[in-house]
């Protein structure tokens, strides 16, 4: 075998340690595995409770994403250039007030999360308004209610009232919420 040597006893008999790592390689243990936290401040825990922060100041939503993680369901908002203040309000159903007409509006879902964004537009947003995904645990739609003089809202409908964490990311700017699927 070229590149292989194996050990020797003093006898010249071959050390069967040796030889048997020399034939298949050195034992070599798979990295632990561990379950997803958010980048950065990794002490964000859940929260069944409403959230709110970023910061005053014009801002555009440039892309939405959602995504099924193990242990909870990801909505994505990404912005232009900061986080726009923004409140994030758990309701116990999925009913919404649609903007300026002030027309209702149920998402699919038992319950539901007012996610409102100050100083933002949505007129560099191409993507999809409306997303469902009767396949997730928890978030079953994501819907924009409002888009006007400054003020967007998404209504996010949920399977059941579940806990949830809010952080942000930056490079892109994304305010990332996710909803726990676990009880």
């Amino acid at each position: 075998m070229l590149g292989c040597t194996a050990a020797t006893t003093p006898a010249g008999a071959i050390n069967s340690q040796t030889a048997t790592q020399a034939r298949t390689g050195p034992e070599i243990s798979p990295p632990p595995v561990t379950p997803p936290t958010p980048p950065g401040d990794v002490t964000v825990a859940f929260a069944c409770k409403d959230m709110s922060g970023g910061k005053t100041g014009t801002t555009n939503v440039i892309a939405v994403r959602t995504g099924e993680q193990a242990g909870f369901d990801r909505f994505v908002i990404q912005f232009d250039s900061q986080i726009p203040a923004y409140t994030i309000k758990r309701q116990s159903k999925a009913t919404f007030t649609q903007g300026a007409s002030g027309q209702p509006i149920t998402l699919v879902g038992s319950a539901g999360v007012l996610i409102t964004l100050k100083s933002t537009s949505q007129e560099t947003y191409s993507g999809p308004t409306d997303i469902t995904h009767p396949e997730y645990a928890i978030l079953k739609e994501a819907r924009v209610v409002e888009a006007f003089e400054g003020t967007v809202q998404w209504g996010i409908g949920l399977a059941s009232p579940v806990c949830m964490r809010v952080f942000t990311l930056s490079d892109p700017v994304r305010l990332v919420i996710d909803f726990s699927t676990n009880p």
